[in-house]
């Protein structure tokens, strides 16, 4: 495997905490502790421009399918909603009090789900942007969502350590994972729909069966807090991203360690927490606390 850095994207005056790829291939957004969300070109790894301004630090981006829509979840708890077509801030989702942590959507229900610090995910139309549900996951903060391939199962990650799992149909507890010693920051259900990854605080990273939840597999993956987990789109891999100031690609289906990203091993790479990653292709893109968004393009053996 080889790893070639192609572009640093430098702007963001401040941390980047998440990030997101539009609808339209090629287009990034980014978002953290500035004044604004910002888009970027990946053909040309250039600035665009400020997409629109936030009135707090954006914790959350996400672009449904077939919506020519983007929502950023804010440190106040406001969710904002920018309208493509319009090009203009079509609306404000105000609910939460305090900050949204992660946003996702339930594509067969066109359903917005939306996780905050009060221990609460709300649940909203993507048709009319209104508040449908609320359900109380816990008692602290939930940190992240991930959905099954089939949407079938939601997964929440907890700062309380537990993972829950809910049916998406009638929005049920099913199961409550333990196994972590501190909160959950990521998690992703693997692309066949088989086995999940949980990523936390614990610097640890746990594999768990998608229909017994037994715990398959526990590595000790980094040595700081896990923060992103990104399935590769097509091919049997999945990287992980930590406050150490690394990221590591591993096997999905032997869950070997097959590279490390970082200033040890000789990468112009981040020099402070890695908060987010995302897989377009075979590009991996990285953003952290240094403020940089770093492109790096991942070269797989045949």
């Amino acid at each position: 495997m080889t790893v070639q850095k192609t572009a640093e994207l430098t702007g963001h005056g401040n941390p980047i905490f998440t990030l997101e790829l539009s609808q339209k291939p090629g287009i990034l957004f980014t978002g953290g502790n500035d004044k604004g969300l910002v888009e970027w070109s990946l053909k040309n790894n250039a600035f665009i421009k400020v997409l629109f301004p936030v009135t707090a630090s954006v914790y959350a981006i996400h672009c449904p399918k077939d919506y020519p829509l983007l929502f950023a979840g804010l440190r106040n708890g406001d969710v904002q909603v920018f309208d493509f077509n319009r090009q203009t801030l079509l609306a404000t989702l105000k609910h939460h009090q305090k900050p949204v942590f992660d946003i996702k959507s339930i594509e067969n229900k066109q359903e917005l789900l939306v996780a905050s610090e009060d221990g609460t995910v709300s649940i909203w139309s993507l048709k009319t942007l209104e508040l449908l549900h609320t359900i109380k996951v816990s008692d602290d903060t939930i940190r992240c969502i991930t959905i099954s391939p089939d949407e079938k199962r939601g997964a929440f990650g907890c700062r309380n350590n537990q993972i829950t799992i809910y049916d998406l149909e009638d929005y049920t507890s099913i199961k409550t994972l333990h196994g972590h010693t501190m909160s959950i920051f990521s998690l992703q259900y693997a692309r066949d729909g088989s086995y999940l990854i949980s990523g936390g605080r614990d610097a640890q990273v746990k594999i768990w069966d998608a229909l017994s939840y037994d715990l398959v597999r526990n590595i000790p993956a980094h040595l700081f807090a896990v923060n992103s987990i990104a399935f590769h789109p097509s091919l049997p891999y999945f990287a992980t991203a930590s406050m150490d100031k690394s990221i590591k690609i591993w096997g999905a289906n032997d869950f070997k360690l097959y590279k490390v990203i970082s200033r040890e091993k000789g990468f112009e790479s981040h020099a402070l927490s890695i908060n987010r990653i995302a897989w377009n292709g075979d590009q991996l893109i990285s953003v952290g606390d240094d403020k940089k968004i770093i492109v790096w393009d991942i070269g797989f053996d045949d």
